[in-house]
């Protein structure tokens, strides 16, 4: 599974959910929906932006998770 780190990245850059969700033009509703771990799907210029306000890369937000078989 991928998981989200969005929340992770957000508290290291000190930035709070509404101010970054205004600065990437995304409702809160939205962003809260990737930083739960919820979404099902990110387009890349969500992802490029939050790069691009977050000062990071892809892999600081995404990271691959091996699902435990059962």
């Amino acid at each position: 599974m991928i998981r989200v780190n969005l929340d992770v990245v957000m508290a290291k850059k000190h930035i709070g959910a509404k101010e970054l969700a205004e600065r990437i033009d995304l409702t809160p509703a939205n962003l809260s929906i990737l930083k739960n771990n919820r979404a099902k799907a990110i387009r890349f210029t969500t992802l490029e932006a939050l790069c691009r306000e977050l000062d990071c890369q892809p892999g600081d937000i995404l990271e691959y998770v091996p699902e435990e078989e059962g």
